[in-house]
């Protein structure tokens, strides 16, 4: 437990036979002690483990070595794998067209070392941005699906796999485009 918890449990066992006012003012000091340790709990709970993000787009270079690490890391089943690899298979093929869509689109911003004009730029906007929708209804879909194919944890799991690797994909193609002039 954290020492806000204690402090909580106690005032709340300690409660009985004070007056309202009382009671109040050991309530606003609880609450007021529990967010004053809040910052420094979530700031422990929230590091991202850049490393961990890493080390598994290093372990999916590829297609084949995705689908390899996805397998080894949930153990599915006969059962459970005969209902997870069509969803895997189909939200792979979506999110690759999803990619290529993308790249298609900054590719003349990449190429070129020149200003891009302003109705060039508020294209460019709007098609990134039909991007972004698309990709997230696939996602949707797959969370969807992944719920009805496979056990909650190894759902959960699943899809903090692909999260952390479209996340190390999307961080590699953002540090290497440069900002448009």
């Amino acid at each position: 437990d954290s020492g806000a918890v204690v402090v909580v449990r106690h005032f709340a066992i300690s409660f009985r036979g004070y007056t309202m006012r009382k009671t109040l003012n050991c309530l606003w000091l609880a609450i007021s002690m529990a967010l004053a340790s809040a910052p420094a709990v979530l700031a422990q709970s929230v590091t991202p483990d850049v490393g961990e993000v890493a080390s598994l787009r290093r372990q999916a270079n590829n297609a084949t070595e995705k689908k390899a690490l996805v397998a080894a890391l949930l153990a599915v089943t006969d059962a459970e794998a005969k209902r997870f690899w069509p969803i895997y298979e189909s939200y792979q093929r979506k999110l690759e067209a999803t990619n290529r869509r993308w790249a298609r689109a900054v590719q003349d911003v990449v190429a070129t070392d020149k200003p891009i004009s302003d109705a060039y730029a508020r294209n460019l906007v709007k098609e990134l941005a039909e991007i972004e929708d698309a990709e997230t209804r696939a996602r949707k879909a797959l969370y969807t699906s992944a719920v009805k194919a496979l056990p909650g944890r190894k759902a959960v799991r699943y899809v903090q796999i692909e999260s952390k690797l479209q996340t190390g994909y999307l961080y590699e193609v953002a540090s290497a485009l440069p900002l448009v002039k």
